[in-house]
């Protein structure tokens, strides 16, 4: 898909939230494998901007998918503030 794509699907609020959520997962899990203090601001960086995707897919009609992805971010979100830093 080419990044100057104009399709529906890359304009839909759902699916940039889950975009952003599935991202920010990514975040999380490499913070978990080397948590220095860098990997572990730009996760919370990429949770940040998740939470604010999911907030504009929740004016949406369809519910059950941004419900999904917020479930999902909750649990990433845990996880993060689970770590600690390692010292380097």
């Amino acid at each position: 898909m080419s990044r100057y794509d104009s399709s529906l699907q890359s304009q839909n609020p759902i699916s940039q939230a889950q975009n952003s959520v599935e991202k920010a997962h990514n975040a999380v899990k490499q913070a978990e494998s080397h948590p220095s203090g860098q990997m572990i601001e730009q996760a919370e960086a990429a949770v940040e901007k998740a939470q604010r995707s999911i907030e504009q897919a929740s004016l949406s009609h369809n519910q059950e998918p941004v419900q999904l992805a917020a479930d999902m971010l909750a649990e990433d979100e845990s996880s993060l503030h689970s770590l600690k830093p390692i010292e380097e």
